[in-house]
């Protein structure tokens, strides 16, 4: 069976449910605190439609899941975040305001305010996750060194409120669920410790998602966080190959600027 279809994610879905897991969105995880669950995400990049499909999918199971939007015409579709609030899967703001304000953190705290307004008149949000553009010198992650999101009235961001020493990630970020050096702006903050141990040992088996399932199967991981980009997993078989193609070679380009800047960063170093 081909990997990254809704097919595939469907056994994903059936596996999760055959175990003492409980599933949560990114708001209840940080509400609640569950001790044993797997946190799903996605971030809604493009191809809005193979988001609602995916929506669909996990509604059909009992799932509740975040999807974090885009403010971009090609996303930000009233219609479609009001069906998949109504399926009750959390709706987030996918914010790449940094990259809109070229770095600057004044303009992008405005840009922010007025975006965060236009998705708060579509559906309730709690929490908000940046979007990683591989070509931007600066992260968007960046403006909350200046600001507080919790001054919006949000509860908070998996990338700075999730202590990712206690939860294991998973991420599918170039169409690869193995961690290979070619993520520039989806990357965690871990201290160390025991659990990150562990943790590694399992990561180095996990490249397709039957490894993941595999590992789900064994609950030996206690809190798993899972994070889906929907635009990458495509039931024709024309649209899959096209996105094999296309995250193929983004992944050599994605590689090649994780060298130069680790490069960059050693000298830096070294002088």
């Amino acid at each position: 069976m081909r990997d990254f279809t809704l097919t595939k994610y469907e056994s994903l879905l059936q596996a999760i449910k055959e175990t003492d897991y409980s599933t949560c969105t990114v708001y209840d995880f940080l509400k609640n605190n569950p001790e044993k669950c797997i946190i799903l995400r996605h971030d809604v990049d493009r191809a809005v439609n193979r988001n609602l499909a995916m929506a669909k999918l996990e509604h059909g199971y009992g799932i509740k899941s975040t999807y974090y939007f885009r403010h971009i015409e090609e996303t930000f579709k009233p219609d479609i975040i009001r069906q998949m609030a109504g399926m009750g899967h959390e709706i987030g703001f996918h914010y790449e305001v940094m990259d809109k304000a070229n770095g600057n953190p004044e303009k992008a705290i405005e840009i922010f305010r007025e975006e965060l307004e236009d998705l708060r008149k579509v559906a309730e949000i709690n929490t908000v996750c940046m979007h990683g553009n591989p070509l931007k010198p600066w992260s968007n992650r960046d403006l909350w060194q200046k600001y507080d999101f919790r001054d919006f009235g949000l509860t908070g961001e998996p990338y700075l409120s999730i202590d990712y020493n206690k939860v294991f990630y998973l991420t599918d970020t170039g169409r690869t669920w193995a961690d290979l050096k070619i993520r520039v702006k989806d990357t965690i903050d871990k201290s160390g410790g025991e659990f990150e141990a562990n943790a590694k040992a399992d990561l180095k088996a996990i490249s397709s998602t039957d490894d993941v399932i595999r590992l789900i199967r064994t609950e030996k991981v206690s809190r798993i966080c899972l994070l889906v980009h929907p635009n990458r997993w495509c039931e024709d078989f024309g649209g899959w190959a096209k996105e094999l193609l296309f995250q193929n070679v983004k992944n050599v380009g994605k590689a090649g600027i994780v060298w130069y800047r680790n490069t960059q960063r050693n000298k830096e170093i070294t002088h």
